[in-house]
């Protein structure tokens, strides 16, 4: 029961994270060079959030070990597009 309130909180941490990201980049003005890295900070850090979903709904831990990795390379993705 612990394990599936985390993963409820979790997952709604990546998405209010994703959420406020996209937000926030959104504001910013327009240019080449923004658009590009622009459009790499948004699919890695929506992709954070949707893997997190899809794990949480894993039929096996092969599944949920292999969704959990692509969480943790998108979000190191995330964390280098932003640096």
């Amino acid at each position: 029961m612990m394990e599936n309130n985390y993963n409820q909180i979790f997952a709604q941490r990546t998405k209010t994270l994703a959420i406020n990201i996209i937000n926030s980049l959104s504001d910013l003005p327009y240019s080449d060079k923004v658009s590009v890295i622009r459009k790499q900070i948004f699919r890695s850090v929506s992709s954070v959030a949707a893997n997190y979903r899809a794990m949480c709904r894993a039929r096996s831990d092969k599944e949920k070990y292999a969704k959990i990795c692509i969480v943790v390379e998108e979000a190191d993705e995330t964390v280098f597009w932003l640096k």
